[in-house]
């Protein structure tokens, strides 16, 4: 199963940048890439300022655990 990563999509979908989304959480460029790549993941604090930033509900940003 690929791993989708739902900031990249979001991201992608709305036309903005992770240089801009590293600017709205007040984050490196480097550290938000690696969110955006999947290499690390964010703290749920985090990931609510990501969702705040891209104007969702966080829930659009995670996986779900059931199907």
């Amino acid at each position: 199963m690929k791993k989708l990563n739902r900031i990249k999509v979001t991201l992608k979908k709305q036309g903005k940048s992770q240089a801009w989304l590293a600017r709205e959480i007040e984050k490196s460029y480097v550290v938000t890439t690696n969110y955006v790549n999947n290499k690390t993941q964010p703290s749920i604090k985090i990931l609510y300022k990501i969702a705040e930033a891209l104007d969702v509900d966080v829930r659009t940003l995670l996986t779900p655990s059931k199907k």
